[in-house]
Parts: C-alpha cells; structure tokens; sequence
C-alpha cells in the first residue's frame, strides 16, 4: 500500500491540517503518515492559538517514520518557523526525498498567520528548491514573489512562470481567491502550462481546501502519474469533496469538506 507522509500542523477543528491530510490521503487510496509541527486551537470560526512543537519532536517523528515505513512522497503543510523549516529541509535532504509537494501555507482560512515573516526567505530559498511541486494559492504567491498584481488568469500564468524560477520542478497556482463563476488553477512544468477550470461552487464549506488539494496530489505522484494527471485527479477529487459538503451543517463558521463523499 502507497505510504505518504505529511508534514504539518494539527487543527483541532478538524477541517484542515494534519486531520485534512490523513482523511484525503485515505480518501485516495494511500496509507497516511504523520509529523506534527505545530498544534492550534481552531475551529470553523478561526485560530486562537498557536504551539510550536519542539524541534527535536518533530526530528524525531520525521526519523521514526523513516526508519520504519516506505514513504512514496511526502507533503508539508504548515511550517510555522524558519528553525521548523531547516529541521525539514535537513530530514528531506538526509532521505533524498524527490516527491516533495510544498504547500507555502501562510494563512489560516480565518485570517490567522500561520507563518512569521521571518521564515519566509527560507521556506523560498531552502525548502522550495527541493520541491517537486509547489501548490499556493494566489494570496501565497504575491509574498513569494513580493508582487500583487495576480487580478486575472493572464496574470496567474505570469506568476506561474515566476515561481518555477524559484527552483521547484513543477507549480500549481491556485486561483479559487479570484472572483468569478469558474475557477482556475495554472500548472506549469517549465515548459508546457495547462489551465484547469471548474465551476464554483456557492458554498461556505470550503475549510482546508489548499490542505486537501496538496495531499491528494502527494497521493496521485505517489501512485505514478504524471504531473499534469496528478493535478487533474487532485482537482477532479478536490471539487467533489466540497460539492458533497454544500449541505452539510458543521460549526458556525468555514464548514470542512466532505473526503469520504464516495462512502
């Protein structure tokens, strides 16, 4: 059974996270590892606190898992500091990790940061380097590329071309920020760019959606395909999870997806 370790923070809401990446792993087919970083108390409403679990823990947890399973791509979700970054970039350079799936997580879906400022030159110059895909949305983007023009899908294209200059192999940038009736994500591989589009969906169950999307793709790479398949497989499972969960009443806030709409 494909093995697909994440490498994130735990929401106690459940709707994003650690939580999120376990549930779309096994959703897709896989066996879902896990390296807690940091834990918050969340919910649908947002974050009230933050933890940063110690770094010789989450050495420890990335080594146990090493040392034991046979990971087939492994994805990273909320790094919160730069020290939580290079315990990363060590431990992925040390098991020569090539399917690495970046998710640049920086802010939670209520608004709360979930990187300091001070990590972000180093989740760009160590961690992204190493990425076989990165997956930002377009809020991510602009801090990564200290630009804010990203208003339209011409503009996506731009950004896409820009963030493949900052050493990953492959970028999915993610659009669902911008308005309009469709949505749209741009991958580009350095030489061939595809645009994925689908129609959005009116619903406020939309928490942990960037989570959900990365870890399905880990999964899909994992299994093989190529990357423009993995995109459309994580796009085509992504839609239906929060289709599925337009009518479900969870929290009061940003309700979570629905991973398990096929059972």
């Amino acid at each position: 059974m494909i093995q697909v370790l994440t490498i994130a923070g735990s929401d106690s809401g459940a709707g994003a996270g650690i939580q999120a990446d376990l549930k779309a792993i096994s959703a897709n087919g896989a066996y879902g590892l896990t390296a807690i970083t940091s834990i918050t108390a969340q919910n649908t409403l947002g974050v009230t606190d933050i933890f940063d679990l110690p770094l010789s823990i989450i050495y420890s947890q990335i080594d146990s898992i090493f040392n034991d399973f046979e990971v087939s791509a492994v994805k990273t979700g909320m790094l919160s500091s730069s020290e939580i970054i290079e315990v990363v970039v060590d431990r992925m350079k040390k098991y020569a990790v090539e399917k690495l799936v970046v998710d640049p997580v920086m802010v939670a879906k209520g608004g709360s940061k979930l990187l300091k400022d001070s990590a972000i030159d180093k989740l760009k110059n160590e961690l992204i380097p190493l990425a076989y895909v990165i997956t930002p949305n377009i809020e991510e983007a602009k801090v990564l590329l200290g630009m804010d023009g990203i208003q339209t899908l011409d503009d996506m294209k731009a950004a896409a071309v820009e963030l493949k200059k900052l050493g990953c192999k492959n970028v999915l940038l993610k659009g669902g920020h911008l308005d309009g009736e469709y949505t749209y994500d741009v991958a580009y591989n350095g030489e061939d760019l595809e645009v994925f589009s689908m129609q959005r969906i009116d619903t406020k169950n939309t928490h942990g959606t960037g989570c959900t999307m990365a870890s399905t793709l880990a999964v899909n790479i994992a299994k093989g395909y190529d990357f423009f398949t993995s995109v459309l497989l994580a796009k085509s499972y992504v839609y239906n999870a929060i289709l599925h969960a337009a009518d479900m009443n969870i929290g009061r806030g940003h309700g979570p997806l629905k991973h398990f709409f096929l059972f």
